[in-house]
């Protein structure tokens, strides 16, 4: 993208009050023309004649209208130096004197506000912080380690946010106005991206972001968190590559996804696979992948690509496994179908206070299919294609943890029968944190006959047979 639409896009944004960019290009460039203008014939005034936002904004103007407008902003760092070259200058020439420290603040909002995210920059380049939520312009909120915590962090109005939510959904061919007043997206690392504005948000644009870590989140990982164990790990890792078709529920921001990215990770690399998602998010690392994503309605109410769409479309693509990464609607019912038809292998994941409820929003799920069909019917075709359903929580501490994997093992009578291979058995509580160990119960799931006709032999050790169990 040029330097130019990037300055349109991020600026212009706001004098229509976040309306999708006019395609029109004598209006473009009129209106680029005005705003150069302004850039031109504003003058810096000292940081004692105004407040910091108004030199702020004297100093961005100036330094947009001496830009070179054809530069190729994805190379960062070539425009970084020609900004902070441009930055020295235009201090030097309208004799501003600012102390170091203020001077490097003013130079990394600048540059966050021409090549990032503006004030949220500094927060999506934490680590630390796993979700950004801004309620407002005065009001932003982040997640770390699990718990919620205000930031001082603010923007100068509702256009400021405007922008930056226009910055983030234009790349993607998506728009958000008073006709479509919400949207999902994603950032260029993968994060997922909700935004919602006026009239349907009242304190004002809001934008909530989950983010994602640089480096996907590994196994190893998981394990020193607390949230699985390495017998866990050892038996999924031999359902995975058994084929047993597996859900993942949960609440939100229960870690699903993660769980469902790092099971997908023990796929054979020889395999096609085909992930379906709403905003693509999933990291796979094998070679043999083809990412699907939905698509909302155009402005004329047309074009949707639904999940259910996706789901059908990716059963004539030769699929040897299929990923979705959330059922929420009708398209469960053909994810079941296509589990059921020689797609073995499959994942999804589903929100779900229990493994019993995960099986109850199925059914609900299906329904939504328009099909008519009798629930038995329904729970028939869940119990023979979900092998395995595992489940994880959010806890009152803030960690997530895997707290069921539980076998479908069949039905009796209207009901699907079920049985825990591991549960989570919390001992107690030390310094605010829980304390526990996700345990064997000692069973052994039906479907070990699938894991050994794979050639995988488990040790009866992992589902606490022939061992006094640890506590």
């Amino acid at each position: 993208m040029s330097l130019l639409k990037r300055i349109e896009q991020g600026q212009g944004g706001s004098q229509s009050g976040g309306q999708p960019p006019n395609n029109n290009k004598g209006g473009e460039g009129s209106r680029l023309s005005s705003l150069q203008s302004r850039r031109v014939n504003a003058p810096i005034t000292s940081p004692q004649a105004g407040s910091y936002f108004d030199l702020k904004t004297r100093v961005q103007n100036k330094l947009l209208s001496e830009l070179d407008p054809s530069m190729d902003i994805t190379r960062t760092e070539e425009v970084r130096r020609t900004i902070q070259d441009l930055f020295e200058q235009i201090l030097a020439e309208e004799n501003i004197v600012l102390s170091r420290p203020e001077r490097a603040r003013l130079f990394e909002q600048i540059a966050a506000e021409i090549l990032g995210f503006g004030p949220l920059q500094p927060l999506l380049e934490d680590d630390t912080i796993t979700e950004v939520m801004v309620n407002g312009p005065k009001n932003v909120y982040i997640e770390r380690k699990g718990k919620l915590h205000r930031v001082p962090v603010t923007f100068e109005n509702n256009d400021h946010v405007m922008r930056i939510i226009d910055r983030i959904v234009a790349p993607l061919g998506r728009r958000i106005d008073e006709s479509s007043p919400y949207v999902d997206a994603r950032l260029p690392d993968g994060s997922r991206v909700n935004a919602v504005i006026p009239p349907i948000s009242l304190v004002g644009p809001t934008l909530t972001i989950r983010k994602f870590s640089k480096n996907p989140i590994t196994v190893e990982q998981l394990v020193q968190f607390g949230s699985i164990t390495h017998e866990a790990v050892q038996f999924l890792k031999a359902c995975v590559e058994a084929r047993l078709n597996i859900l993942i529920s949960g609440g939100t921001g229960s870690g699903k996804t993660t769980l469902l990215n790092v099971l997908s990770g023990f796929i054979p690399g020889d395999e096609r696979i085909i992930t379906i998602e709403n905003a693509a998010e999933l990291q796979l690392r094998q070679e043999h992948v083809v990412t699907l994503e939905s698509r909302p309605p155009n402005i004329e109410g047309r074009g949707e690509i639904t999940i259910r769409d996706l789901v059908i479309n990716s059963l004539r693509m030769r699929p040897e496994r299929i990923i979705v990464g959330e059922c929420r609607g009708g398209e469960t019912l053909d994810m079941l179908q296509a589990m059921n038809t020689g797609h073995d292998g499959s994942m999804t994941t589903a929100h779900a206070n229990s493994p019993r409820d995960a099986l109850s929003r199925v059914e609900t799920m299906c329904l939504m299919a328009g099909m008519e069909l009798p629930v038995r019917a329904i729970r028939e075709q869940s119990a023979s294609a979900i092998d395995l359903i595992a489940h994880q929580e959010r806890m009152r501490d803030g960690t997530r943890k895997v707290t069921h994997i539980t076998e479908i093992s069949g039905m009796e009578g209207d009901v699907i029968t079920m049985t825990d291979i591991f549960v989570f058995d919390q001992t107690g509580v030390e310094a605010g944190k829980i304390v526990g160990r996700l345990r064997p119960t000692g069973l052994r799931p039906k479907f070990m006959d699938k894991i050994e006709a794979a050639g995988i032999n488990l040790p009866p050790s992992i589902f606490g047979i022939g061992e006094r169990r640890r506590y």
